[in-house]
């Protein structure tokens, strides 16, 4: 079953918040909409009380990829699955607007729309997304930004498990930083090396 996409739907949210810069874009109904996407259908269930609760969900998740980021494996799939408890979907099969070459459907497998609110049909979605995405690549897919003070969620797609940063630009400005701290060291290990080297000198009394 290829759901695993809809595992962005859970680094948008989760990526609305910067805790360490005191941000967060989730202020208004608006801003909650946005995250639907194409989705337009779901997005006009949102109401006021949607804003809130979507914050509560957003905080759900960070802390799963606070738990996979920190190496906790089984931390992580227990607040998942609570997540998956809590908001049960509803997969159908779809593709009667998909055509494939030779005119026929192409039938494939997607979330529907849950029929309850709006926070409860986008955490089903984001969660199953999740969940997929988990069990299909591993919970060292599951990562947090390395650039301080970032801290954005990313899903490791890289072929050798190596990525460690949300962003080119953050991935840009790390290295950036980490050359010039080495920078820094190196001149102090240079400028103590020649106080070291430096004869000292005596004075005598006469």
């Amino acid at each position: 079953m290829e759901l695993a996409y809809y595992s962005d739907y859970a680094v948008r949210l989760v990526n609305t918040e910067e805790p360490a810069r005191n941000k967060d874009a989730l202020t208004s109904v608006d801003a909650v909409r946005e995250l639907f996407g194409a989705n337009q259908q779901a997005a006009r269930r949102t109401t006021d009380a949607d804003v809130t609760r979507f914050r509560s969900v957003r905080a759900r998740l960070r802390a799963v990829f606070d738990a996979a980021d920190g190496g906790d494996e089984t931390l992580a799939v227990d607040l998942l699955n609570s997540l998956l408890l809590e908001f049960p979907v509803s997969p159908q099969i779809s593709g009667h607007d998909v055509r494939d070459q030779d005119g026929r459907p192409d039938w494939h497998m997607h979330l529907a729309d849950h029929p309850s609110n709006a926070t409860a049909g986008y955490a089903a979605i984001a969660a199953m997304g999740l969940a997929f995405h988990l069990t299909e690549h591993g919970v060292d897919r599951l990562g947090l930004c390395e650039a301080a003070p970032c801290r954005n969620a990313y899903l490791d797609t890289s072929t050798n498990r190596s990525r460690r940063y949300c962003s080119d630009r953050c991935a840009t400005r790390a290295n950036v930083a980490a050359y010039r701290a080495r920078k820094r060291e190196e001149a102090e290990r240079t400028g103590r090396s020649a106080e070291t080297a430096q004869p000292s000198t005596a004075v005598t009394d006469r």
